[in-house]
């Protein structure tokens, strides 16, 4: 019997596949997830985590058997998440993507929340979430009408940040998404996470001050040292994470 979620590493990057994406996920993948979601909060040699899915669906929902922890889980990681949307992200599914830091999604790919038709509601932070990053005007469409989006929808309102046209190509903008982070002073992309999440719901005054309070944190550490130097020898930084 196949693992429920498939983990692979690539550099500092560890990618997570929801391999029954086009059922619903098990609990049994739900907990693997939530496993791993802290094994790269504890692991410092691992730098980012992201999630996808397998053939035409990135997460076709969860189980009643799904722990309700899992997909503040996601939201917890204090590293770089990244939702890769291969394919159709349905009520809970596209809940766990909402949690991602950045969401890249196929063309073709559909994006809904259709909670309501069955007389429930969103219960894994997607009202919250969704009002948060598209505006609470296309969060209340999405929501009470249960409309469907594509990928090319999704990103004009915001709710994904890159688009792929076909297969190939999102591996091709998923890659260059990674590499992208990845070449980051990874304490700087940490505490930058930290301010703009934590800053969202403070007044101005406060974000700006809690950004000073990070940036001060950031000038006494190595990588700090080592991106000065890189930039007057003229050269890549090599950074360690301290």
């Amino acid at each position: 019997m196949r693992d429920a979620i498939e983990v692979s590493r690539t550099r500092g990057c560890v990618t997570a596949r929801i391999v029954e994406a086009r059922h619903p996920l098990n609990s049994a993948a739900a907990n693997r997830l939530m496993d791993l979601c802290e094994q790269v909060e504890d692991d410092d040699t691992i730098l980012m985590l992201a999630v996808t899915g397998s053939g035409a669906a990135f997460c076709a929902g969860f189980g009643d058997d799904v722990d309700p922890r899992l997909v503040e889980s996601l939201a917890a990681v204090s590293k770089p998440t990244v939702a890769i949307i291969n394919g159709d992200a349905i009520d809970e599914g596209l809940e766990l993507a909402l949690a991602a830091d950045i969401r890249i999604a196929l063309a073709r790919a559909r994006l809904t929340l259709t909670q309501l038709a069955r007389g429930v509601l969103p219960h894994f932070g997607g009202t919250q979430r969704l009002a948060r990053i598209a505006g609470p005007a296309q969060a209340l469409r999405m929501l009470m009408t249960g409309a469907v989006l594509d990928g090319t929808e999704a990103l004009r309102i915001g709710l994904v940040t890159y688009l792929a046209k076909n297969e190939r190509d999102l591996a091709r903008v998923a890659g260059s998404v990674v590499e992208a982070i990845l070449s980051r002073a990874p304490l700087a992309v940490r505490l930058v996470k930290d301010a703009v999440l934590k800053g969202y719901d403070m007044t101005l005054e406060q974000g700006v001050r809690l950004e000073e309070d990070l940036y001060a944190l950031l000038q006494t550490t190595a990588d700090r040292e080592e991106g000065v130097r890189a930039f007057l020898d003229k050269r890549r930084p090599i950074f360690r994470g301290a």
